[in-house]
């Protein structure tokens, strides 16, 4: 599949960015600067000030959604937030979405990831299922990967615990940033499972958070970009890989020195999104030619002038398509199921 690109130049500066998004960006940076502990630990109260929770909305719809909040495994805090758009009355696909935050940080009802995936909800439409997994570095890999899988164990032996219209058979999987990671490593091991009703038939995987012990050109020239500077993902990656491990472990490099062959799996086919300004850009670009190199399909749509985790801001008008892309693609891949 070929590349996309909404631009000609990646050169624009995040300081074009609209005020209210800059200002974001920074507070969020700041906020989870002061939470990382030199010592390796999280500071989980001070989060808790700042991240903002949204309710489940179960009774009635809310921007055309309802939402609930089901457990799977209540000893580990393993649960997913239902969105079902409240409009439709076919069958619509499922998204199973793995939000971002470093391993570390956020859960399916910040307010962030709430909006972002009753908007995938209404969008595509679909069914999507948002995933509360273990965080690090209380609980380090494979953990996250462990959730990730399990919730998929969970809907094949309960299709029940979904309304009638969601077809699990039509089954992608989602995230963005460490989420977009954690969904490549549960379809990797999803892949070696024997479903009876889910059927991963697609990957959206959002500016997807991979690494590695070399510096990449665009980690050297986004030094000091919002979010993902190499100074906080060292910290992340610290936080999350088994002591001792470089950031050449598999779940971090996928495609380098210690990659799982992924060649002879069914690996589901691929839609990499990817931000000019963004410093993990070199390490996703890789990703997707990776995917490729092992013989599956992978389509890389870039937006030049965005910065890590554009699309959770609404007032960009590149947000707005980036979901118009994902709907695209959910629905050709819908087409092709059999």
């Amino acid at each position: 599949m070929t590349t996309s690109s909404r631009s000609q130049s990646p050169t624009a500066s995040w300081d074009k960015l609209p005020w209210r998004t800059r200002i974001s960006l920074w507070v969020l940076s700041k906020l989870t600067d002061a939470a990382r502990r030199s010592d390796g630990t999280v500071n989980r109260r001070l989060m808790s000030f700042f991240d903002f929770r949204s309710s489940a909305t179960p009774s009635a719809p809310y921007k055309g959604v309802t939402t609930s909040d089901l457990t799977v495994d209540a000893s580990r805090n393993l649960w997913f937030r239902l969105f079902v758009p409240s409009t439709s009355s076919s069958s619509l696909p499922v998204v199973v979405f793995f939000h971002g935050g470093g391993f570390s940080f956020l859960s399916p009802d910040t307010f962030a990831y709430d909006a972002v995936c009753r908007k995938f909800a209404r969008t595509i439409p679909a069914v999507v299922i948002s995933v509360n997994y273990r965080l690090s570095p209380e609980h380090g890999y494979p953990s996250q990967y462990d959730d990730g899988l399990d919730v998929l164990k969970f809907l094949d032996q309960n299709p029940d615990a979904l309304p009638d219209l969601a077809d699990l058979s039509r089954c992608f999987l989602a995230g963005d940033s460490a989420g977009a990671n954690i969904a490549h490593h549960v379809a990797v091991r999803a892949s070696r499972e024997s479903f009876q009703v889910v059927k991963p038939i697609g990957m959206i995987s959002i500016q997807p958070f991979f690494g590695g012990e070399e510096r990449t050109e665009s980690e050297i020239e986004l030094r000091g970009a919002p979010l993902v500077s190499m100074t906080r993902t060292d910290w992340l990656w610290k936080a999350f890989l088994p002591a001792g491990s470089t950031r050449d472990h598999e779940a971090a490099n996928v495609g380098g020195p210690n990659a799982v062959d992924i060649s002879g799996m069914e690996y589901p086919t691929t839609v990499v999104f990817v931000g000019g300004l963004d410093p993990l850009r070199d390490w996703q670009r890789r990703y997707c030619e990776w995917l490729r190199k092992s013989g599956k399909e992978a389509k890389l749509i870039e937006y030049p002038t965005m910065v890590h985790a554009f699309y959770i801001f609404p007032e960009l008008p590149e947000s707005n398509q980036l979901f118009s892309e994902v709907k695209d693609f959910v629905a050709a891949r819908s087409s092709l199921k059999v």
